[in-house]
């Protein structure tokens, strides 16, 4: 049996274990909130090519009959398209900011800034300097640990991206938590 005063001991244990789940769920709102902005955009930003734009693919050598295997593909989707646009899509995360869920108190990733400038509603938005660097840097973190993913996942897939690549091959999203497939 444990003394009073030893109970007053456990406390500081007891709320640094639970300031630690929160900030680690915290932390999983704003990887799986990258994750899947960064899909919004890389989605976006593929939509926005023209189909007409190719690009030549295959050897550049003549082959003996002087023939060369060069074909002409769609732009969109090719590596060099998809490396050139995660150079800078995580720039776009300054058009974010974080609402919390009032059900589940989880942070969730919303555009505040129409993909044509326009305000859109923000209310119950923070648009704080820090939690714009912190949405932009975590992009940006994602890009680089999983860009052979994204060049692969967007070169081929194109049904429910998000939930493939944030939730099942990166691990980035809960599993337990519904997100709505939502078009931002």
């Amino acid at each position: 049996m444990m003394s009073q005063g030893s109970s007053w001991l456990l406390l500081p244990i007891i709320l640094v274990s639970l300031h630690s789940c929160a900030f680690a769920r915290r932390g999983q709102d704003l990887h799986c909130g990258a994750c899947r902005a960064l899909v919004d955009e890389l989605e976006w930003e593929i939509s926005q090519v023209d189909p007409k734009k190719t690009i030549q693919k295959g050897s550049f050598r003549i082959n003996p009959d002087g023939t060369q295997s060069v074909t002409e593909v769609p732009y969109a989707r090719t590596e060099a398209h998809l490396m050139e646009v995660l150079e800078r899509v995580c720039e776009k995360m300054v058009e974010y900011g974080e609402r919390t869920d009032p059900d589940t108190q989880r942070k969730m990733y919303v555009r505040v800034l129409s993909r044509d400038g326009k305000t859109m509603d923000a209310s119950a938005t923070n648009t704080d300097r820090d939690v714009i660097s912190n949405l932009k840097f975590t992009c940006e973190r994602i890009v680089e640990e999983y860009e052979d993913e994204l060049i692969e996942f967007f070169s081929h897939e194109t049904e429910n991206v998000k939930d493939k690549l944030c939730s099942k091959r990166t691990d980035l999203c809960d599993h337990s938590v519904h997100i709505t497939h939502d078009e931002l």
